[in-house]
């Protein structure tokens, strides 16, 4: 549902500036993610917080599963939904 939502938002705002610089306004703001699902939501996109987090946690846990043993490196720097969003919109 997450991946979905997040497509759609992305297509919004490829085709409305308005959105797009919403959006992106969210990186500057204290806590950017919550800034970032509040507008997301004000926009009528069905985006929260917890799933946000949930997904990249889930996404990060198996990049770590599909190392031979596991992984035992720090994820840092692994990127996720909000930060690939952003990226395509800048």
């Amino acid at each position: 549902m997450i991946e979905y939502e997040m497509q759609r938002l992305l297509q919004k705002a490829k085709e409305n500036e308005q959105i797009r610089q919403r959006l992106l306004q969210t990186k500057s703001a204290p806590d950017p993610l919550k800034a970032f699902c509040d507008e997301a939501r004000d926009m009528g996109f069905e985006i929260y917080l917890g799933e946000l987090f949930a997904y990249g946690m889930t996404m990060n846990d198996a990049k770590l599963r599909a190392t031979n043993g596991g992984g035992s490196f720090e994820i840092e720097g692994w990127n996720d939904l909000y930060e690939n969003l952003l990226e395509e919109l800048q």
